[in-house]
């Protein structure tokens, strides 16, 4: 969980799930950043298995990919060092997130036909155990999983399709008011 806690080995596994295979060079180009920086990320996460080198190349050329699409994160208890790995990960990942949200929602006002109809916000309340919640999470994966081929194989991809993030957030809502 470390390995990933750092946003430039994020950005980089959220690149190559877009444009795999890249080299370091060509990622940097995409992220903004430095050819040797995201070399060093990329063999960080090679070394914990999230991305490998993606077969001969020519000339130096070094190619990068995805090992597996997708990664889960369960909340290990304690104050152990495990759960302090997913304290710091859950927290770089909902920063990213809530960041890119509500940066598409200040450009939102200038989309343009059906992407501005369905680039929304929902909101929804229900009184759940967490065992219930459990099965939500699971019943929507199903749901979003009839996608997941298109992320494995672009040539699945409809013509005028794009990359569609969703967020889901899970949370008691006492839970978001202020401390006292």
């Amino acid at each position: 969980m470390r390995a990933v806690a750092h946003p430039t080995r994020l950005a980089l596994l959220e690149v190559l799930a877009r444009h795999a295979p890249l080299t370091a060079t060509e990622a940097a180009e995409l992220l903004g950043e430095s050819p040797t920086n995201c070399a060093f990320h990329l063999r960080t996460l090679a070394k914990y298995g999230f991305v490998e080198e993606a077969g001969d190349a020519p000339g130096r050329r070094r190619p990068w990919r995805l090992r597996h699409l997708g990664f889960r994160v369960d909340h290990a208890q304690g104050g152990t060092e495990a759960s302090h790995a997913s304290e710091a990960l859950a927290r770089v990942l909902w920063e990213t997130w809530l960041n890119r949200a509500a940066a598409v929602n200040a450009r939102r006002s200038g989309f343009e036909g059906p992407w501005l109809q369905v680039t929304s916000g929902i909101e929804n309340l229900a009184y759940l155990t967490p065992d219930e919640a459990r099965q939500l999470h699971a019943d929507l994966r199903v749901v979003l999983d009839r996608y997941q081929d298109r992320l494995e194989d672009p040539s699945r991809r409809p013509a005028e399709s794009l990359p569609v993030e969703m967020l889901l957030f899970t949370y008691p809502l006492d839970a978001a008011k202020p401390e006292e």
